[in-house]
C-alpha cells in the first residue's frame, strides 16, 4: 500500500511539472511530423514506381510507345512534303523571315520562322542600284534564280525588279535573299539557315511549283504599326501592301497581285 501510493503520488507530481509538458508536447510534434514525412515518401515512391512501369510498358507495347510519339511530333510544326507550295514572308522591322506552306489546297500554315541575320537601308522600299536599300514589295524566285554555287553559300533571287518597281523607274540587279550574314541590299541569313531554307525552296520547284511568292513588309502591318509609322515618307506606299497583309493574315491565302497606273492593285 505504502508503495502504491508513493508511485502514485511520484507520478501525479511528475505530470505536474511544466518542464515535462513542453517535453511531451515536443515529442508528440516531432512523432506526427515523422509519421507524415513517412507516408509522403512512400507516396512518391509509389508515384515513381507507376511512372517507370508506365515508361517500360510503352517500350513493350509498340501500340501504346506509337501514341506517346505521336503526341510529341504533334506539337511540331511538320515541314513541308514535296508537292506542297511555299510561300515566303519577310518583316524587316522584326528582322524574321517565315516559311509557310500549302497542302493539298488547305490552308496555308506556318512553318517556320528564321532571324534574319541582316539587311540594309532600313524601312522603305528600294529605288535605285547602289541605294543600299533592301526591297518591300511583292516578288517571286524560280528555279533558274537559284544559285548553289553563290559566294554567299547559298543565294536565290528574289525578282527585283518586279513589274511594279519598273513602273515607276527604279533600277537594282542581283538582289537575293543569302547566307554569310552579311548584306548590301540583300537580305543575309546564317548559312544554317539558308540551308533549310534554299533546300524547301528547291524542293518546291523540284516538286512543280512555278514560282514562289516572296512578300517583304517593312513590320506587320497592324493597326499600332501603322500609327506608329503614319507620318513616315513612305507611309503612302505601305499602304498599298497592307491589303496583301490583310488579306493573308484573316483568310490564310495569297492575294492576286497587279500593278496599275504604277500602284499595286490587291484582291
Amino acid at each position: 500500500m505504502l508503495l502504491t501510493g508513493s508511485v502514485r503520488y511520484i507520478t501525479l507530481d511528475f505530470f505536474r511539472n511544466r518542464k515535462f509538458i513542453a517535453f511531451a508536447t515536443f515529442t508528440a510534434a516531432g512523432l506526427i511530423t515523422f509519421i507524415l514525412c513517412t507516408l509522403i515518401f512512400f507516396d512518391i515512391q509509389t508515384d515513381s514506381l507507376r511512372s517507370k512501369n508506365t515508361g517500360e510498358s510503352a517500350i513493350k507495347n509498340p501500340t501504346l510507345a506509337a501514341t506517346v510519339n505521336n503526341s510529341k511530333k504533334n506539337n511540331q510544326n511538320k515541314p513541308p512534303e514535296a508537292g506542297d507550295k511555299i510561300y515566303l514572308r519577310l518583316f524587316k522591322q522584326e528582322g524574321i523571315l517565315e516559311m509557310w506552306y500549302q497542302h493539298h489546297h488547305q490552308q496555308y500554315q506556318l512553318y517556320k520562322t528564321w532571324k534574319i541575320c541582316t539587311f540594309s537601308g532600313g524601312l522603305g522600299p528600294k529605288k535605285a542600284e547602289g541605294d543600299g536599300k533592301s526591297p518591300e514589295g511583292f516578288y517571286a524566285t524560280q528555279k533558274n534564280l537559284l544559285n548553289p554555287n553563290s559566294n554567299y553559300h547559298l543565294s536565290f533571287n528574289i525578282g527585283y525588279p518586279n513589274a511594279y518597281d519598273r513602273a515607276n523607274g527604279y533600277t537594282g540587279s542581283y538582289i537575293m535573299i543569302h547566307g554569310k550574314c552579311v548584306s548590301i541590299g540583300c537580305y543575309a541569313m546564317s548559312d544554317i539557315g539558308i540551308e533549310q531554307i534554299y533546300s524547301l525552296v528547291s524542293q518546291a520547284l523540284d516538286s512543280g511549283q512555278q514560282k514562289i511568292p516572296i512578300h517583304i513588309f517593312p513590320f506587320k502591318m497592324n493597326q499600332a504599326n501603322m500609327k506608329k509609322h503614319q507620318y513616315s515618307k513612305h507611309y503612302p506606299f505601305w499602304l498599298e501592301l497592307k491589303p496583301a497583309y490583310d488579306l493573308f493574315e484573316s483568310q490564310r491565302r495569297l492575294p492576286a497581285i497587279k500593278v496599275h497606273n504604277q500602284h499595286y492593285v490587291i484582291n
